[in-house]
Order: C-alpha cells, then structure tokens, then sequence
C-alpha cells in the first residue's frame, strides 16, 4: 500500500533551512530533530542556496598579489609551451 506523501508549509520550509544555514548543524541531525526525511531538506537547502548565493570574499591585497604572480607565471608557461610546440 502506497504511503501518503506529506505536505510542508513554506514557513515550514523556510524555518527548516534557516535551522540549518544559522546554526551549522548538519542536515540530516537537523532533519532527524524535526522529522522530516534528510533528502527532503537537503533538497530545500540546495534550492535556497541556488536562489541565494554568498558573495565571494573580497581578496586581501596579499592575495590579490599572489593571484597577479600566479597569472604571470601562468601567461609565461603558456607562452614557452607554444614556443616548444612550434619548434618540434
């Protein structure tokens, strides 16, 4: 015999991933408390995460410096790689 699917409210929903995103639980231990199946809030939490992005830490100036190297030294290598192929 077929079970019943349950229905959640959006506040439901809603309180459920907040539950998760503020206090750092993991989904299923959050799940698990509120009874509810953990891939059901995985699912609501990756849907808000979707709709909601974090914005990208800000590089510190040291970090800006070294991704400035980094980029530098991946234009030379690019550069000598063609110049190895176009001499073989």
């Amino acid at each position: 015999m077929a079970e019943r699917r349950r229905k959640f409210s959006p506040q439901f929903k809603a309180e459920a991933v907040q539950l998760v995103i503020e206090t750092g639980k993991p989904i299923a231990e959050v799940a698990r408390d509120l009874g509810v199946n953990d891939g059901t809030l995985g699912n609501w939490v990756k849907a808000w995460r979707d709709a909601n992005p974090e914005p990208e830490p800000k590089l510190s100036p040291v970090e800006r410096a070294r991704m400035r190297e980094l980029e530098d030294e991946i234009r030379r290598l690019r550069m000598e790689n063609e110049l190895t192929r176009k001499s073989a």
